[in-house]
């Protein structure tokens, strides 16, 4: 049974929507060493979760990171702008009171996934 009642990313056509993705390397277990190693950990579960249902970063047209402190925005930047190849996706940065299992970065993401053309026969 799954420890969540939603999906981690959920296709409908060419749309794909990732719930948010936190810095853990398993259910409820943080990874150590503070905001930058949760903010890598929380990148690479989006990757993973996009792989998931056919996407990739490329396909990813909006994120929403929620910080538990808003000050980390530029270390966040600075991530984002490590993970996404311009032109990077619209995104939305919200500072929040707390986060799932004590986290400070969570990253939900909206993406399109382009079909590829036919070929000729």
């Amino acid at each position: 049974m799954d420890e969540h009642p939603y999906s981690t990313a959920f296709r409908s056509g060419d749309l794909v929507a990732v719930s948010g993705r936190l810095g853990v390397s398993e259910p409820g277990v943080l990874v150590p060493g503070g905001f930058d190693a949760e903010c890598a950990q929380a990148f690479a579960n989006l990757d993973a979760a996009l792989r998931s249902a056919g996407a990739g970063r490329g396909d990813v047209i909006k994120v929403v990171a929620y910080l538990t402190d808003i000050a980390d925005r530029s270390r966040l930047n600075a991530a984002y702008e490590g993970f996404f190849s311009p032109p990077r996706p619209a995104r939305s940065c919200v500072g929040v009171a707390s986060l799932p299992y004590g986290g400070a970065i969570e990253i939900e993401a909206l993406a399109r996934v382009r079909e590829e053309p036919a070929g000729e026969a």
